[in-house]
């Protein structure tokens, strides 16, 4: 059974940098991409950032671009998020995703991914 664990979050004041890490265990385990969403209480989950292992093609959702980066490693399974220049807008819970199967849907959509984490918490204070 797969199993992706994240870490990394916690509180930062605003301006400052988190960096979240992921990985992936069990089973014989072969990702198509990994990647991250996050969701705010009361609101949908939404897009942050995945990689695509085959091109090697990162995608952001358009509020990260050039303050958030993802890296990861296939062989391994394990995907990282650094986060700069942080607001109290990007505080939600941030969950690591990985595709486990082909699939047509568009990255930033959640119905492309097989599996989730359990989410781990990013809170910026103003």
């Amino acid at each position: 059974q797969v199993r992706l664990v994240e870490s990394g979050g916690g509180l930062v004041q605003t301006g400052g940098s988190l960096r979240l890490s992921c990985a992936a265990s069990g089973g014989t385990f072969s990702s198509y991409a990994m990647g991250w969403f996050r969701q705010a209480p009361g609101k949908d989950r939404d897009f942050v950032a995945a990689v695509d292992w085959l091109t090697g093609i990162a995608y952001y959702a358009d509020s990260e671009k050039g303050r958030f980066t993802i890296s990861g490693n296939k062989v391994r399974n394990t995907v990282y998020l650094q986060m700069n220049s942080l607001s109290p807008n990007d505080t939600s819970v941030y969950y690591c995703t990985a595709q486990g199967s082909p699939s047509r849907y568009p990255h930033e959509y959640s119905t492309r991914y097989d599996y989730w984490g359990q989410g781990t918490q990013v809170t910026v204070s103003s």
